[in-house]
């Protein structure tokens, strides 16, 4: 009883002291210089300029001189070309894989100020925990206001299973809404039990005394970093995806100092190669940070101190369609998010040192700790499977200490802006929600340093209340006009409103038509998702310019079911050909990229070694079945199952065979030695992983249940006597 006591008695104080910081630094204010709002600007009219092609950006970048050239496709990257762009500055943004390809594309597609931060500054009184919280909250208003067709509020519920705890999460979710101040998206509110639950009826109700809900915002993260490269580019500035940096030049000033004047480059499209002159170079290259200052000086400390964070994805019906799960202390004393996106849920995330690489990979033991916390918080009814896991990929988060400081050994809590002898300008650290804020105090920083004052129609930043590409004619029921005058479907419709704004339009008019009485146009490229043919020609014309660019970032299948996408990709690179003028081999190249990035980015890898490594659980008695079953399909008495016995097995009844693409699907799904054939050991090793749940589903598996039974009805009819069929003396 005192221990409750005491924890109620803490609670109260953190509680009662929060809210003392928080009180007097609204009221006071704690930098003049520091907005305490978001101040919305009056919104630009739609750019009426077409969007260049990427033809006409690589010739801009060869013959133009600039004032800034960014280094870095992400949010913040973009975010940084879009600000300079707006004061009037020629700009160019150069990356060398596609927009959103890192970090940006791999979040937990929240745009939040963070209530563990904001935990943390109350407990520890630390005033500079909060003002990153304050910070956040205004940009994420300001994202909200910005692109609303591609973000939205999301209720997330966090559970409450101890009565001393109501209390206290209570007042740290009312700080949270207090320190967005007239930012709240809504107000957080209490939950009795039974409320509860039925919001979030997979929830476990055992010892539940309620829940808190508060309001964050979500986004689609790789569609919202386009966006603002997209806005960039038709706003003036030169945005090209697949140019790589591959030096920096420097000029000798009087003084004798070296300082950057150029940067040196590489088309990974065509091997091409140029140098563009510069006034400023900025560095924003995420977890890449430490690589472009060491080609500015080789001798450099390195800042970056990556860490890998896995989420994964699973069906819908993990959770509601419009409400989130906080888990606020999982077994590790972290956070994990469990929330609805894209009629999907996702979960995540993981916190783990790792490497800097351009293809991090999840592990299984990450997948397994998160299924392990979700786990935690689901009733038993919610069985959690392995085999539910459709994709899973990691994102790196570049934590950074600051070289400003004489103890860089510290990470820093938020972004860092540092300029170099050379006057190399880098952006480091910090968070998804707070691109603009970090993009304009870049674009501060590098005007002041390179000086640029002279070349700025603006000295301050334009980009509060800057409308994003799609977001100008937006409406919530703008779909409407979609199905009512396309002839689209409804879901079709939504889709892509939500994706593409305004923009929606011009996606709707390239749709081939269904030959169907409806929908009448929008062939999707696959049956279960509401992307269509139109989305990858659209997508070609945003300068989506691999087979990976289209199903990661322009579509985002591969982050919602990685089988899927593989499924899809033959469509998507066949009318990518067409727009791009791929050859055969091209489009082989193209196919066999894409799968090695499904395999090992997306999880692919490794779902199927998780069932790999169970081992066969099955009874003597389903083993004999099983037997049974293999043996029917495999009608020659091989040994093996081939692909002519799946296509004997599919044979329809009308005689029209399946096509070969879905057979040979089929066979991968079972063929774990890759030799073109199912072995019976492959096949038993199949039925044991859905036993276990590993895995959820496997055509191959349904095959031979209904082989089985048309072989027993062929053996029923057979045995049939003469007195029944009618006959005899």
């Amino acid at each position: 009883m005192a221990t409750k006591l005491g924890k109620i008695a803490v609670g109260g104080l953190a509680g009662t002291a929060g809210a003392g910081l928080a009180t007097y630094l609204l009221l006071n204010g704690y930098n003049e210089n520091w907005p305490l709002s978001v101040k919305a600007q009056k919104a630009t009219p739609r750019p009426k300029k077409a969007l260049p092609t990427r033809a006409e950006q690589l010739k801009s970048l060869q013959t133009d001189q600039f004032d800034i050239v960014i280094i870095g496709g992400g949010a913040t990257g973009a975010g940084c070309a879009l600000d300079a762009t707006t004061r009037g500055l020629k700009t160019a943004l150069i990356e060398a894989d596609d927009f959103a390809s890192g970090t940006s594309s791999r979040s937990t597609k929240l745009i939040h100020g963070g209530v563990r931060y904001l935990q943390k500054a109350i407990m520890q009184l630390d005033v500079e925990q909060y003002r990153m919280v304050k910070e956040a909250l205004n940009e994420r208003a300001a994202m909200l206001e910005q692109a609303p067709h591609l973000a939205h509020p999301l209720p997330i519920m966090l559970p409450v299973y101890k009565w001393w705890q109501v209390p206290y999460y209570w007042v740290g979710i009312k700080m949270y809404d207090i320190v967005a101040g007239s930012k709240t998206l809504k107000n957080s509110y209490y939950l009795s039990k039974k409320n509860a639950l039925e919001l979030f009826p997979m929830l476990k109700g055992n010892a539940l005394c309620g829940g808190i809900v508060y309001y964050d915002g979500q986004q689609d993260d790789a569609r919202m970093n386009l966006s603002i490269a997209l806005t960039a580019a038709r706003l003036g500035a030169s945005v090209i995806n697949h140019v790589k940096v591959t030096g920096l030049i420097k000029d000798k000033e009087k003084d004798g100092r070296e300082v950057i004047s150029g940067v040196s480059c590489r088309d990974e499209m065509t091997g091409k190669t140029w140098t563009i002159p510069t006034k400023c170079v900025i560095n924003a290259t995420g977890p890449f940070t430490d690589s472009i200052r060491k080609m500015d000086n080789p001798k450099v400390k390195e800042i970056c101190s990556p860490s890998s964070g896995v989420h994964i994805t699973l069906p819908g019906y993990y959770s509601p369609e419009q409400m989130g799960l906080l888990d606020p202390s999982t077994s590790d004393g972290r956070v994990i998010f469990f929330l609805p996106w894209q009629k999907h849920t996702i979960a995540g995330t993981t916190d783990l040192p790792c490497q800097v690489t351009h293809s991090p990979k999840p592990t299984e033991d990450e997948i397994m700790f998160i299924l392990e916390e979700v786990k935690n918080y689901l009733n038993p009814d919610v069985e959690v499977r392995r085999g539910d896991v459709l994709s899973a990929w990691s994102g790196i988060r570049p934590l950074v200490s600051d070289p400003n400081k004489p103890d860089t050994q510290s990470l820093a809590r938020n972004h860092i802006v540092h300029v170099s002898d050379s006057k190399l300008v880098t952006i480091a650290g910090g968070k998804w929600t707070t691109y603009r804020a970090m993009a304009e105090e870049t674009i501060d920083a590098a005007i002041k340093a390179c000086n640029l004052e002279s070349k700025c129609k603006y000295q301050e930043s334009q980009t509060c209340g800057l409308l994003l590409e799609g977001a100008h004619e937006w409406t919530p029921t703008m779909y409407i006009r979609l199905v009512q005058d396309f002839g689209l479907e409804c879901e079709v419709a939504e889709h892509l409103a939500k994706s593409y704004g305004d923009r929606a339009f011009a996606v709707a008019k390239m749709a081939s038509l269904t030959g169907k009485r409806w929908p009448i146009i929008g062939k999707k490229i696959h049956p279960e998702f509401p992307y269509i043919d139109a989305e990858v020609r659209y997508g070609c014309r945003e300068y989506a310019m691999t087979a990976i660019d289209m199903i990661a970032r322009r579509v985002r299948l591969a982050f919602l079911n990685v089988q899927a996408a593989q499924e899809a990709l033959p469509d998507i690179i066949a009318i990518m050909g067409e727009e791009l003028g791929w050859s055969e081999d091209e489009k082989k190249l193209q196919s066999k990229m894409a799968t090695e990035f499904l395999q090992t980015e997306m999880g692919q890898n490794v779902n199927r070694a998780s069932r790999d490594k169970i081992p066969i659980n099955l009874s003597k008695e389903e083993i004999q079945l099983y037997i049974k079953r293999f043996q029917i399909i495999d009608k020659d008495r091989k040994g093996y199952v081939s692909i002519n016995d799946i296509r004997r097995s599919l044979k329809r009844d009308d005689d029209r065979e399946v096509p070969g693409e879905t057979l040979h699907e089929i066979l991968k799904e079972i063929d774990t030695n890759m030799n073109g054939q199912v072995e019976l050991d492959e096949y038993l090793q199949m039925m044991s992983a859905i036993k276990s749940g590993h895995v959820t589903y496997s055509r191959f598996a349904r095959m031979a249940e209904l082989e089985e039974q048309k072989h027993e009805k062929d053996i029923l009819k057979k045995k049939i006597s003469v007195e029944r069929s009618g006959g005899g003396l």
